[in-house]
């Protein structure tokens, strides 16, 4: 028999397939082992008699951004389901989860580079971390000199706490030294006799001794601690090489750590003052291979992993604003562009072609049914760096998962269906006004995405555009060949009846898109800010899209507004795949009528994907005259309040109408496709280190013009749009300009 050391142990409920619902089980995580056991209660956990168990090492925690009390474990291709009592509860389990799963993990990587550390490269490594530390030192010694001949109160204030950050940086250096030098010295003659290092011991500081007979009521690892006399050494200039190692003092620590209580349905818990683990008896092949569970007792969804990539279940179209990672570049120019005369003049020294604009979609080009399994590796890399909950402003994302273009060209596929947008404006009355926006704003999310991979667009610089339009299926049958463009508007080259769009990044931290879209021939307007807030949820990357949008009916002087769903980025080591989720609205005030949209994100436990409910209101009615249900980016049905059933919308026959942007020749240095133009090229050609350089030159170029901004002194300012309170509104909207033509 051989003792189990665990650091946390307590109830929680699982998920079982079998009794199709939540279970109580007693758990026991083991650091040493990584391993996560559950047992039927605390009685057998304490006889041995265990139910299954969980392997944690390569293991992927994920959390629900909707419900704080459930997580997962993603492991040996395998979904395990768990429930605590509250918020507070799961932190602590996730916490105490991914110490032990980075821990293991690490080695994992070690096992698969067939890399073992040697006695003779512990060493290397060491001698290598005290030479360092001695320049480190020497360059301390030089912070004297320099205030010695500063005379500028400020600066010498500078230099002293830039002194203070190093000592204290180098006494941290010097004690981890000295720790590393106590675990290589203690490290049973058994392994010094193989010539290995334990990779399994002696990681975190803490320091395993052999396996004797168990000191009563131990409770922990035992944790190395420096004796006094060594800790006070360290604050010398003398190197840990140079330092004696006295007698190694070892104590018993105690993980402070509340053991969650009872949840489910199972009898209620043991007091969760059993805060610190106990040694339990388990057969000598307590690490399986694998997870398990008890035939009768399974409780795992494999069903994400079993579906080939070119399955119903992947090949989706998945829109909706991706998870966006904001990297960290900046802006490019610093001055406004000349109105629209610096717009059209750029098309006099472009292309002579008869058509000047490009229809082309470059992900028309991008091959079906990829994974990230070839680059798991480098995401396996990413996500051990993060932590669930993490904001990912400023995560820098692998190149290779980018989509070939920006952020702000995505959002211009809310029109891919302009026909849609501009005939709410042809509706007679405010009801079928309403009804027509709901349509049109259900219609906007399935054209956002092609294929069956998710990616991510690239992420907007500040003061980056895109400008763009679309020709109205009618108009684009009875088109002549000389059509008369607009003076005015957004873009001054389409024509009186397209619906033209131009988006701008008006902010880099938080990161903020605004956009505009209009047709002056049915005098209908539509602006939108959206902040996109991302955070890491385990399996699934979560994006808050905070913001609103206006669709604006000049004619009627109605304003409809609305919010938008938040994105979620899912199964982000296998086959990712983008859902939408969370409760929008659309509300006129003039006309009193409302729409209430529920974006469902799929159960993990049976249930569809992509699902919407929407309920549309008449003014002071508490019951809707209108039910609609279905999926976003396939079908929806509608319910009349006559009794009438109906198709609402059917997206897999509505066909998406292209949209036009001006040939790359043709744009400003800091319109989007121009701007990225060498990633998107290097991308297509499948040459990831040509556009991650290309990626790196845009994102310093943009650091310097900042720097250079703040050194003088200068406020950003935005080219198209402007701050109003909360929101951010465009320059110039039809509304603005039809009013100073009447007066």
């Amino acid at each position: 028999m051989v003792k189990m050391a665990s650091i946390m142990e307590g109830p929680l409920s699982k998920w079982t397939n079998v009794m199709k619902g939540w279970q109580y089980r007693w758990f026991v995580l083991d650091y040493n082992a990584g391993l996560l056991s559950y047992y039927t209660s605390k009685d057998k956990m304490m006889r041995g008699s265990r139910r299954g168990c969980v392997r944690l090492r390569g293991a992927v925690i994920g959390i629900d951004d909707e419900d704080d009390s459930t997580f997962t474990i993603t492991v040996d291709q395998k979904t395990f389901h768990f429930q605590a009592r509250d918020a507070d509860e799961r932190e602590k389990w996730i916490h105490a989860l991914e110490g032990t799963i980075l821990r293991h993990t690490l080695q994992l990587r070690e096992a698969e580079a067939g890399f073992v550390p040697s006695v003779q490269d512990f060493d290397k490594k060491l001698a290598e971390a005290d030479a360092y530390l001695q320049i480190l030192i020497d360059q301390l010694k030089l912070f004297d000199e320099k205030i010695k001949d500063c005379k500028e109160d400020e600066s010498r204030r500078k230099i002293e706490n830039l002194k203070e950050t190093t000592c204290s940086m180098v006494e941290s250096i010097k004690h981890c030294i000295v720790l590393l030098q106590i675990a290589k010295d203690q490290s049973n003659e058994q392994q010094h006799a193989n010539g290995l290092i334990s990779t399994i011991n002696p990681v975190d500081g803490i320091y395993q001794p052999p396996l004797d007979p168990p000191v009563a009521n131990s409770t922990m690892p035992t944790r190395t601690t420096l004796p006094t006399d060594a800790s006070q050494v360290c604050k010398s200039d003398q190197r840990p090489s140079t330092l004696p190692v006295g007698p190694v003092v070892t104590v018993m620590g105690i993980l402070q750590t509340p053991t969650p209580n009872s949840t489910g349905s199972g009898p209620s818990g043991p007091s969760s003052n059993v805060t610190s683990p106990a040694h339990i008896p388990l057969p000598s092949h307590s690490v399986p291979d694998f997870s398990y569970s008890s035939s009768e007792d399974e409780f795992y969804d494999a069903d994400e992993f079993y579906q080939s990539s070119t399955s119903p279940k992947h090949c989706i179209a998945p829109s909706g604003p991706p998870a966006d990672l904001p990297l960290t570049s900046e802006e490019t120019a610093l001055k406004r562009p000349e109105t629209n005369e610096s717009l059209n003049s750029s098309m006099s020294n472009g292309t002579t072609d008869a058509d000047p604009f490009d229809s082309h979609d470059d992900r028309d080009d991008e091959g079906e049914g990829e994974s990230v399994e070839e680059h798991k590796s480098v995401i396996m890399h990413l996500l051990s760096q993060v932590r669930l909950g993490m904001d990912l402003t400023k995560v820098v994302l692998p190149t290779f998962i980018l989509e070939r273009r920006s952020l702000l060209e995505m959002y211009a596929d809310f029109f891919a269906h302009p026909d849609l947008f501009v005939s709410i404006a042809e509706q007679p009355e405010p009801r079928e006004r309403m009804v027509q926006v709901v349509k049109w704003y259900l219609s906007a999310f399935h054209a956002g995405r092609k294929g069956s991979v998710a990616k991510k667009p690239y992420n907007p610089i500040l003061g980056e555009v895109f400008y763009c339009h679309w020709d109205l299926p009618s108009e684009t049958e009875e088109s002549s060949p000389h059509v008369e463009t607009v003076s005015e508007g957004p873009v001054p080259w389409s024509s009186l009846h397209n619906v033209s769009f131009v988006a701008e990044q008006v902010s880099h931290h938080p990161p903020i898109s605004a956009f505009y879209a209009e047709c002056l021939s049915n005098k209908i307007q539509f602006n939108a800010h959206i902040w996109t807030k991302s955070k890491f949820l385990g399996m699934s990357i979560g994006v808050h899209n905070i913001g609103q949008g206006c669709v604006s009916c000049l004619e009627h002087d109605e304003h409809y507004i609305l919010t938008f769903p938040n994105g979620y980025g899912r199964s982000i080591l296998t086959v990712p795949w983008v859902e939408l989720g969370g409760e929008c609205s659309i509300a006129c005030s003039k006309s009193g009528y409302s729409a209430n949209i529920v974006f469902h994100t799929k159960p993990f436990y049976g249930g569809k994907k992509h699902r919407i409910t929407a309920e549309i209101f008449a003014p002071n009615d508490k019951k809707s005259f209108c039910s609609i249900e279905g999926e976003w980016n396939g079908v929806m049905y509608a319910k009349w309040a006559s009794g009438e059933n109906s198709v609402f919308i059917d997206t897999k026959r509505m066909g998406i109408i292209k949209k036009k942007v001006r040939k790359l020749e043709d744009q400003l240095e800091y319109e989007s496709r121009r701007l990225w133009r060498d990633v998107t090229l290097n991308l297509k050609l499948k040459d990831i280190d040509a556009a991650t350089e290309a990626k790196h030159r845009l994102e310093e170029k943009q650091r310097a013009e900042a720097r250079e901004r703040k050194e003088n002194e200068q406020q950003w300012e935005t080219r198209l749009f402007h701050e109003d309170g909360e929101c951010w509104v465009y320059d110039e909207p039809l509304l603005k300009r039809i009013s100073s033509q009447r007066h």
